[in-house]
């Protein structure tokens, strides 16, 4: 039995429109029963919000193309001023009938002159007898804009005396646009995020003719298992799916196994998985080299640490800066004559190995150190010697800007200032692979 009636449209064409809009039945049914029949007077406005990837966007969009009712959909992050966003809207409105020939542009200074330009407009376009629809996607933009442009919107059809609805799409709550002084209240809608079910029918529509459907339903499957936690955006997920199933196919493409040989899908596609994660959101390559890189296993392994920080791009003495600062954070003060003085003659490390030591200085985290101790380990580390010019502070600073390093406890002027290194160790290997510095060599906890 169909979820999406209505009178005013025919059974098909909802039917239609039900399998557009998987899992998102009962927000298009109450828009349906707001909007009501095309000559009806709707709701002045209507505020719909959700998190990212809840289906806003898309289900207005499909919604409005496939009833064929009569809008506009302007981005108001591509439209950011109040000008460029009302002549948007006039210019689609008077392209609708004339595909071929663009209007011509009018200027549209002031709120006022949007309201008589759009009482045109409606009359030109022969659409006064049915509703007309604005969706402002985005519309947490117009907080930044005039102070009337808000409430204006939401009394449009008041002030054209036209049935028209304006629809705001948004991330945030509508109590966050709520001006000081008052506006018209409009009718909110809340679309909440995808369940795990709801991601997992959607995700499977998209499944490949030459794969049975439960096949690829277990791939998704695995896929939601590992990523869920971590990512329920809908679009990065579909991009992971699709960037991960020819890797998760390679063993029934190669007769290793079969399609119900989960097992063995899972353990070869588990390592490219794990891999994956660290680059969710991020993007940092495009899917061609991520698909080079899986196929080859050579260069997949030095693949570690695929994150922003991974790639950051410093200047060269801020890296050994970095690495100093880093040497300095996880080894024992009394190590430095060990690591970093010429002749120190053999030093054993049971000989200067307390009780507390005996755990790692990595899982006890890193340890603040003064300024000048710093220096001393920069000094020893570069080869040429560096002389403490602005420059070098001007970079300690940067580093402290970018969160690498961090200042602790009180700027003193007789102490001086003290630091800690906030970079991880695969961090600092990729920095000090860079320079042809072998770290580990200078770390306490690996002799």
């Amino acid at each position: 039995m169909p979820n999406l009636e209505h009178s005013a449209y025919p059974a098909a064409t909802l039917l239609h429109l039900e399998s557009l809009v998987p899992c998102r039945e009962s927000q298009v049914s109450m828009l349906l029963s707001i909007f009501g029949e095309r000559q009806q007077f709707s709701f002045p406005s209507i505020f719909i919000y959700g998190h990212t990837s809840s289906g806003k966007t898309y289900v207005m969009q499909t919604l409005l193309n496939t009833l064929q009712l009569p809008h506009v959909f302007v981005n108001c992050v591509e439209h950011f001023t109040s000008r460029l966003l009302l002549e948007e809207i006039l210019i689609q409105l008077q392209n609708r009938s004339s595909e071929t020939t663009e209007a011509a542009h009018v200027p549209c200074d002031t709120f006022n002159d949007f309201v008589r330009l759009f009482k045109q407009a409606i009359v030109s376009q022969d659409l006064q007898d049915e509703t007309f629809y604005i969706v402002l996607d985005r519309a947490e933009q117009l907080r930044e804009m005039e102070a009337n442009v808000l409430p204006a919107f939401l009394r449009l059809q008041e002030l054209t005396d036209r049935n028209v609805t304006v629809v705001l799409l948004s991330e945030i709550v509508w109590e966050l646009f709520r001006p000081n002084t008052g506006c018209f209240e409009p009718f909110t809608l809340y679309f909440p995020d995808y369940s795990i079910g709801h991601l997992q029918k959607i995700l499977c529509q998209n499944h490949p003719p030459e794969y049975s459907a439960d096949f690829y339903a277990a791939y998704i499957n695995i896929l939601l298992g590992v990523f869920y936690m971590v990512c329920r955006d809908l679009k990065e997920l579909q991009h992971l799916a699709a960037l991960n199933f020819s890797k998760y196919c390679e063993p029934v493409v190669r007769g290793e196994a079969n399609e119900r040989d989960t097992r063995k899908l899972w353990k070869n596609i588990e390592p490219h998985l794990k891999k994956a994660m660290q680059t969710v959101y991020l993007r940092e390559i495009s899917s061609s080299q991520w698909e080079r890189l899986q196929h080859d296993e050579g260069e997949a392994g030095q693949l570690k640490g695929l994150s922003a920080h991974a790639h950051v791009e410093l200047p060269y003495y801020s890296k050994f800066l970095l690495i100093a600062a880093y040497l300095a954070s996880y080894n024992p003060v009394r190590t430095d004559k060990r690591f970093f003085l010429k002749h120190h003659g053999k030093i054993k490390k049971t000989n200067f190995m307390k009780k507390h030591e005996k755990t790692s200085n990595h899982l006890l985290g890193p340890k603040p150190f003064p300024l000048d101790r710093l220096l001393a380990i920069l000094y020893s580390i570069v080869d040429n010697r560096v002389a403490p010019t602005a420059n070098i502070f001007s970079q300690i600073t940067s580093l402290v800007t970018l969160q690498l390093l961090s200042m602790v406890g009180n700027n003193d002027q007789l102490d001086g200032p003290r630091y800690k290194c906030t970079v991880s160790l695969d961090f600092i290997r990729a920095i000090a692979r860079t320079v042809n510095f072998d770290i580990i060599k200078y770390l306490y906890d690996f002799l």
